[in-house]
């Protein structure tokens, strides 16, 4: 890891991680993105509803 990213944020690390890991297995653009809608839809729900019982 260079030491730019050694110092980036979390979610700049994880999406780094995230792009390598989807390139390595070499999965079509097209599915990566349905499959991240999916993720970020069930992220936001977790995070309303987090919100909601706090």
């Amino acid at each position: 890891m260079s030491n730019n990213l050694e110092n980036a944020p979390i979610h700049v690390k994880l999406a780094v991680d995230l792009i390598m890991l989807l390139e390595q297995h070499e999965i079509p653009a097209e599915d990566v993105l349905a499959a991240l809608e999916i993720v970020k839809s069930d992220f936001q729900n977790k995070l309303n509803n987090e919100a909601s019982t706090n």
